[in-house]
């Protein structure tokens, strides 16, 4: 019965597909779904459907986007990553690299969920617009999560809330952010009562008094209305009403915060849809003279047209002959053109019979453009390090982000340190790659391990990241610590005796108190290893004990130890910090600063609560924490 149901549901979806796009290569589109019916089998989606019938009911919801035949070869075998033998080298080999790269990309953002992230939503939106150049791996992602929520009351009550919290903070946002408004609605309508089921049913009972109250035809009366007027002028319309979904009305009564739907203006709307830019001005003119508009509530969104390309006249009418005196209306006045587009948004030209390639193109453009200017849905600190980088997957699915170029090492330590210090090989996409493969957005990756670790100093030169690197130093650094530490104390002592000043005692008491920080043994030894590895400046010593001066008074023995402050460095100004306030400030060793070769400098508070002046351009500020920098200047 399964089979037949399938079988009669995929006859229905090719008769669309065709009376759409007739130019398809449906040959090749048949030959997709065939690969699709051998790897998926009687396999299960984790929705409770078959995989190939959940694969078509994301086409259904693609359809009216007209699809061309890579498109609807990806959403159908979307799932077929791992599944059946398949992999994308095979997909690759039977499709061509282009299909290759729309399935990896929605496999990666099948996988892109709020529960158990630790990176914020916005990200998290980010990584759906940013992981692909290509429109049709977010749309056939979007489509995919639409028939989702069509079946969601099927679903456990848990995964019915996991599911509609993912499509309202990050799904709907993003089809919100590239214009795809059908979809967005789509997404909000079914997601909203499920997440928020007082709300909702507190907004439905207003609604429906709200509608008792202005009769159940208002909308009919509005659009028979209009449409008599406008033709009187000689304008051809079409006019199409609505009323305001209610997650929309959930959203605008918290930021505004108002209690009723009574006080939302623009819970009637409609839609008048006319043949070209001129005559959206003369409509506007037109209904302006049937009713008053409200003050301020026009928008001219055709000559400024909104960052995703939406356009439109926008205005707010009262007291309109048909309509409740209590009632005000919006009405939004575009063209065909317009109006598809704002259903469509990015996706609105693919029209493939008429454009081709040259649609491909102009979308591409559009979708590059689009998402430079625009400004982030929220402003978060810190988010330009999503720039340049790529997302791979581990083999249970889970995201890992990587800097352009990173190799399977990198993702190794990424995952955790003892992963990568047992770095045998790879595989990438189920193929065994080399050391140094560069990783591609949407990768899977499994890691072949050593039984015991046997990492190389080699790697470092095959490292990206900062902080993989810094693991495998810490890792040699802990296997030759022994001997690291009897080298950081003859460098200790090398400096005392140049300085007349004893060694050091078995319980290292001069380093007891470090840059205004006590210290426990294994602290210093600690230090003693980080000098023995010269990962720490042994010049700077000196300077950061606070102990020395005990240990001069005491030691009769030392002569006078020249102030470290003063010492090589010529004659200095005064320093003024930011805001005035006076502070303890020495002067770096590292660049040694001056008003001769540092005209700019800027301070650095260590522990101690002392400001450490550095020139400005100093390589040793790219290590200090941004909050302990504070903006200086030579004083007159």
């Amino acid at each position: 019965m399964a089979q037949i149901l399938a079988s009669a549901t995929v006859q229905q979806l090719f008769e669309r597909l065709k009376k759409s796009n007739s130019t398809l290569n449906f040959d090749r589109i048949e030959e997709g779904l065939n690969a699709a019916k051998e790897a998926y089998g009687d396999e299960m989606h984790w929705t409770g459907e078959t995989l190939l019938a959940h694969a078509l009911g994301g086409l259904d919801v693609l359809l009216p986007f007209e699809p061309d035949e890579d498109a609807v070869i990806a959403c159908l075998l979307h799932h077929a990553v791992g599944v059946g033998g398949f992999d994308l080298p095979e997909l690759e080999r039977r499709f061509g690299d282009k299909l290759r790269s729309l399935v990896s990309g929605v496999h990666l953002l099948s996988h892109v969920t709020v529960r158990n992230r630790h990176t914020s939503p916005e990200n998290l939106r980010k990584i759906l617009l940013t992981v692909s150049d290509d429109v049709r791996t977010i749309l056939i992602t979007l489509c995919d999560r639409v028939h989702i929520l069509d079946i969601v009351s099927s679903l456990e009550p848990e995964d019915q809330r996991r599911v509609s919290q993912d499509s309202l903070q990050l799904f709907a946002p993003v089809a919100a952010r590239l214009g795809i408004y059908s979809l967005k609605n789509s997404l909000e309508t079914c997601a909203f009562p499920i997440m928020y089921p007082s709300d909702a049913e507190r907004i439905a009972s207003q609604i429906e008094l709200l509608h008792a109250r202005h009769g159940v035809d208002v909308l009919d009366r509005i659009t028979e209305f209009l449409s008599e007027k406008l033709a009187e002028h000689s304008l051809d319309v079409q006019v199409e009403t609505r009323r305001k979904h209610p997650y929309s009305i959930f959203n605008k009564m918290r930021q505004k915060g108002i209690n009723d739907v009574t006080e939302i203006y623009d819970y009637y709307a409609c839609r008048v849809i006319v043949s070209d830019i001129e005559e959206c001005y003369k409509c506007l003119g037109v209904l302006h003279n049937l009713a008053r508009p409200v003050t301020q509530r026009f928008k001219d969104y055709i000559s400024f047209p909104k960052p995703n390309g939406y356009q439109s006249l926008h205005t707010t009418l009262a007291s309109l002959p048909s309509v409740p005196q209590d009632a005000v209306i919006e009405v939004q006045v575009r063209t065909k053109q317009m109006h598809r587009e704002a259903e469509y948004g990015v996706a609105a030209h693919w029209s493939y019979k008429s454009f081709g390639s040259t649609a491909r193109a102009m979308e591409q453009v559009q979708l590059h453009s689009m998402l430079a200017t625009q400004e982030p849905l929220e402003e978060t600190e810190g988010e330009s390090h999503l720039v340049d980088h790529i997302y791979v997957l581990t083999p249970g699915g889970e995201i890992v982000e990587l800097p352009e170029g990173a190799t399977p090492l990198d993702f190794a330590f990424r995952v955790h340190t003892d992963l990568g210090l047992a770095f045998r090989g790879a595989r990438v996409n189920g193929s065994i790659v080399s050391i140094d493969y560069g990783l591609k957005n949407g990768d899977i990756i499994e890691i072949l391990k050593r039984g015991t670790p046997q990492p190389s100093p080699h790697w470092f030169k095959l490292l990206k990241l900062a902080s993989s690197r810094a693991k495998l130093r810490r890792h040699f650094a802990t296997q030759d610590r022994p001997a690291l530490i009897v080298n950081g104390r003859r460098l200790v002592n090398e400096l005392l005796r140049k300085h007349h000043l004893s060694p050091l005692d078995e319980d290292l008491k001069l380093l007891k108190v470090c840059d205004g920080e006590r210290l426990t043994y294994q602290q210093r030894e600690d230090l003693l290893m980080k000098l023995g590895q010269g990962s720490e400046r042994i010049s700077s010593l000196l300077m950061r004990l606070d102990s020395l001066k005990d240990l001069r008074d005491a030691d009769t023995s030392a002569t006078t130890l020249p102030d470290p402050v003063s010492t090589n460095i010529p004659a200095k100004r005064s320093v003024v910090l930011e805001g005035g306030f006076p502070m303890p400030t020495r002067f770096a060793q590292c660049c040694k600063p001056d008003e001769v070769n540092a005209r700019r400098i800027v301070g650095v508070v260590n522990r101690a609560g002392i400001v450490v002046i550095h020139r400005q351009k100093c390589g040793m500020l790219r290590q200090a924490n941004p909050e302990r920098k504070i903006k200086a200047k030579w004083g007159s």
